[in-house]
């Protein structure tokens, strides 16, 4: 074995792993195979931060929310036939997220999806692939028009305007003790701005 990796650790248990990891020298994880997306960007609170200093990649899965953020999702219209939601929504596996988040995400994908001439899963999956510690993403495509489109969102780049803009319509309020750590940006830096 040559990299070894882990899935959906807290921060305190990854961060513990390494510790262990250090003392007694053995090999540290690489990577850490998490949920992170527009619409579930807690990643970014503790787990992006450790990643970033400690050096361990984000391996990112259901980087399209669910398929909430594959554009099929709209204000008004019934899940579509095909969608996984349904399932998913009566299991529990999947988190709750309020449908106004979700359709205000659509909407700002859907702008910069007719000003870049990309579709709306290109651009979530473009906004993912350059976040900070994010290695790859996992995705779920059930058929060859849906892996196409999916690879169609690498080798080029969101403007800073629009990265703005999804940072700005995907942002929820942080829990404690995020949001009090947030204004002691020299004891605890940030790598994002929101």
């Amino acid at each position: 074995i040559r990299y070894l990796g882990v899935s959906n650790f807290s921060g305190w248990h990854l961060m513990k792993s390494l510790d262990v990891a250090d003392r007694y020298g053995w090999t540290r994880y690489v990577a850490h195979q998490a949920y992170y997306s527009l619409l579930g960007r807690d990643y970014e609170w503790e787990l992006m931060p450790l990643a970033l200093d400690q050096g361990v990649g984000g391996v990112i899965w259901s980087p399209l929310g669910w398929g909430r953020l594959t554009g099929l999702l709209r204000r008004g219209q019934p899940l579509p036939e095909s969608s996984r939601l349904r399932n998913i929504a009566v299991s529990g596996a999947a988190p709750q997220v309020d449908e106004e988040h979700v359709f205000k995400i659509v909407d700002a994908l859907d702008e910069i999806a007719a000003d870049t001439g990309k579709t709306v899963p290109q651009i979530a999956l473009n906004w993912l692939l350059c976040r900070p510690s994010v290695s790859t993403v996992i995705i779920g495509a059930r058929n060859e028009k849906q892996l196409r489109d999916n690879l169609g969102a690498v080798d080029w780049k969101l403007t800073a305007e629009q990265i703005a803009k999804l940072e700005q319509v995907s942002v929820v309020p942080k829990t404690y003790p995020y949001w009090h750590q947030i204004r002691f940006s020299e004891r605890n830096p940030f790598p994002t701005a929101i």
